[in-house]
């Protein structure tokens, strides 16, 4: 088969991060939308609140431990089949699409039993017990989301698969069909009737309008997972269409089983992006049962009635930062095809001004995201419902927003670190640098700063950790840039 990404090698720089690197963001922000839009609808309905908002912060975690999984077969199958084809290597390229096909499915029907069999234990354990609202709430939303694993591991993993084939615009379009099924459960009747037309022009109507039923029969938590997990059927859908008519790396009928040699190099180009999403966990694990010690010791959030706030804010925080890093991630996992089959090629010089515009470009977010959280707290909180809740509720959400993200400008950085290098086949610095920040730092910070400053150490955990990681990563990035051989780097 004739390799038809060679423009790769050849397109402007600037350009084709453009292309594949705003499709990407969109996909990424979509799916982060799932979570959020769930609990902006809990917090704003007057009966669930605050509690509402801490029980989807419990199950959120969960959620991400499916990504995570999702996420390495998809990203690491991404970078291979780049790699590939840049050596001219289509058939190896057919075959690890066939594996990551077979381990996405695989994997996504063990973790949902282990969900199922499990809940309790693992709501428990992720700080659900705060008070018995709270794990009420959390054992609803996350049966639901629970039934949706293995559509929404199977969309994630396909999407970058999809990117790497050479075609972002669709991998957008998957997701972006996904998340008008969970928009249209907000609209008022009126807006429905108009937007049917619209509906029944696009791909999965019939999806579309069970979502939309379900939004309205099953109030609260139940029609906001139902609907999410009817948009995730649809994603999985259009990935199974997309993957019967690939254009450059159709795989055939042998090729759909695990290679083990091939399973092995994937996953390694792949664990990056697991670790940074399976540590992102263990932090907010950490966090939240923190949360839940230290607030029982506070004067104010030691009282039952407001025993759920800092959980429910601290989830709130984690909403806004995992907007701006599906950004940041967007950004440099789009460029991952770029830069792989320029390595694959012997193109260094074009990969040393993708990574100069990449880090440039990170930083701009980082220092808008910044400007958001410090000078506009209280209008970020609003959104979530904020109105319906007490003083202390408010008064902690803005310490918990300028604090927790005052290094945001760093965090951007340090994540599109992890990602290049991931991208040029650096798997263990990469690895390393990611589990440094999430572990490490995150964890332990998260875990020792509470025992001097109570919970506002739980705040000061992010920044600290930030900052430090900074400090290895400028290093990786110096050099990142002396081994790309810069001299004569010229915009191309």
């Amino acid at each position: 088969m004739e390799n038809t990404n060679q423009f790769l090698g050849t397109e402007r720089v600037g350009k084709l991060m453009r292309r594949y690197a705003v499709p990407c963001i969109i996909s990424l922000l979509v799916g982060a939308l799932y979570n959020i839009v769930d609990q902006i609808f809990i917090a704003n309905a007057s009966y669930l609140g605050s509690y509402g908002n801490a029980a989807n912060t419990v199950v959120f975690p969960l959620t991400v431990v499916a990504l995570a999984i999702a996420v390495m077969i998809g990203d690491g199958c991404c970078a291979f089949v780049s790699i590939s084809l840049g050596k001219g290597e289509v058939g190896e390229a057919r075959k690890s699409v066939g594996s990551a096909v077979v381990l996405s499915v695989a994997s996504s029907l063990v973790l949902t039993a282990l969900y199922l069999i499990f809940a309790d234990a693992i709501i428990s354990m992720f700080g659900g017990t705060v008070n018995e609202e709270t794990f009420h709430y959390a054992q609803e939303y996350f049966f639901y989301i629970s039934l949706g694993i293995p559509f929404y591991m199977f969309g994630q993993a396909m999407n970058p698969v999809i990117r790497a084939d050479g075609n972002p615009r669709f991998a957008m379009i998957s997701t972006l069909e996904e998340e008008f099924i969970q928009r249209r459960r907000w609209l008022d009747k009126d807006e429905f009737l108009d937007m049917t037309a619209i509906a029944e022009s696009t791909p999965g109507p019939v999806a579309i309008n069970s979502a939309t039923y379900l939004g309205y029969k099953l109030a609260g938590v139940p029609g906001a997972a139902a609907a999410t997990v009817l948009g995730q059927i649809v994603t999985a859908a259009l990935a199974v269409w997309y993957l019967c008519r690939m254009k450059t790396v159709k795989p055939g009928k042998g090729d759909f089983r695990l290679h083990a040699s091939l399973c092995t190099r994937m996953l390694t180009l792949g664990i990056t992006s697991f670790l940074s999403q399976i540590s992102l966990v263990a932090a907010m694990a950490a966090i939240n049962n923190m949360l839940r010690k230290y607030g029982a010791l506070d004067e104010i959030f030691s009282q039952e009635q407001y025993a759920q706030i800092p959980m429910a804010v601290v989830g709130i925080v984690m909403k806004f930062f995992q907007i701006v890093i599906s950004i940041v991630v967007g950004m440099a996992a789009g460029c991952i095809p770029v830069v792989g089959y320029n390595m694959g090629a012997g193109k260094k010089t074009r990969v040393h001004v993708l990574f100069t515009k990449l880090l440039l470009c990170e930083a701009i977010v980082g220092t808008v995201a910044l400007i958001l959280a410090e000078g506009f707290p209280r209008q970020l909180i609003a959104v979530f419902g904020a109105a319906n809740e007490s003083s202390y509720y408010t008064d902690f959400a803005i310490k918990a927003f300028r604090t927790y993200l005052c290094m945001m400008v760093l965090a951007c950085v340090n994540k599109a670190c992890f990602i290049f290098l991931q991208a040029v086949g650096k798997a263990f610095s990469s690895t390393m640098l990611s589990m440094i920040r999430e572990v490490a730092f995150g964890v332990g910070f998260a875990l020792l700063l509470p025992r001097f400053f109570g919970l506002d150490g739980v705040l000061y955990s992010v920044p600290v950790s930030d900052v430090l990681t900074f400090v290895i990563a400028a290093g990786m990035i110096v050099k990142t840039y002396r081994e790309l051989n810069t001299e004569g780097a010229t915009v191309l």
